[in-house]
């Protein structure tokens, strides 16, 4: 399963950069996103949604509601199957038009679904 987090980071202390290390060791193919970095934990990083050339099941946010509005189209043409929006990502006029065009949402923690077994869901 190809899994894109929106927002990675190389600083251990983030929960992008948990949720990276926590979704390798489950053995996801993971890709971080973000134009800071060019990788994330060996892992060579994407600048933005738009150059990701694989189809990806779980986009998980790590970005401000502010940033996320601003990406809308790049993630509604990457289509993915799922979007988890982390705690103090939640927007509810991305949330509308992801659902309008049949895209999974989910509020939630991508650390507490790996946890408890319900990421895969």
């Amino acid at each position: 399963m190809n899994v894109a987090i929106l927002g990675a980071s190389q600083e251990t202390s983030r929960y992008a950069n948990m949720a990276q290390k926590n979704l390798m060791e489950a053995g996801y193919f993971v890709i971080p996103v973000t134009p800071k970095y060019s990788e994330v934990m060996g892992v060579p990083t994407v600048d933005s949604i738009s150059q990701i050339d694989k189809p990806i099941d779980t986009l998980t946010v790590y970005v401000s509601p502010e940033k996320l509005i601003q990406m809308t189209d790049e993630i509604l043409t990457l289509h993915p199957r799922r979007v988890i929006f982390n705690p103090g990502t939640e927007s509810s006029e991305v949330d509308n038009l992801f659902q309008q065009a049949g895209i999974e949402t989910e509020n939630a923690c991508t650390l507490v679904l790996l946890r408890t077994g319900q990421f895969e869901n």
